[in-house]
């Protein structure tokens, strides 16, 4: 995907858990969403099954999952949820 980084919105319930997260795993999500950002379909649809939900994405390295939506117009990332088993 060409073009500018599509920047990356965490809401305050996200923050909240990106700060409670081990550092390691801090930095994976970050790592993961460097990655969304510079091709937000890069990654699967949430629920393939829905067909209005094709900007909602998720993103798995291992432990740890992270869902977003992709807003075309604004070109910007909502980081719905982290997932993390560890």
């Amino acid at each position: 995907m060409s073009g500018e980084p599509y920047a990356v919105r965490l809401s305050p319930p996200v923050a909240k858990v990106l700060a409670g997260l081990p550092e390691h795993a801090e930095q994976m999500v970050w790592d993961v969403l460097d990655a969304a950002a510079g091709n937000p379909w890069g990654f699967p649809q949430w629920d393939a099954d829905d067909p209005e939900g094709e900007d909602v994405r998720i993103a798995s390295v291992g432990q740890l999952s992270v869902i977003y939506f992709a807003n075309r117009a604004l070109r910007h990332l909502s980081v719905l949820d982290i997932i993390w088993l560890g």
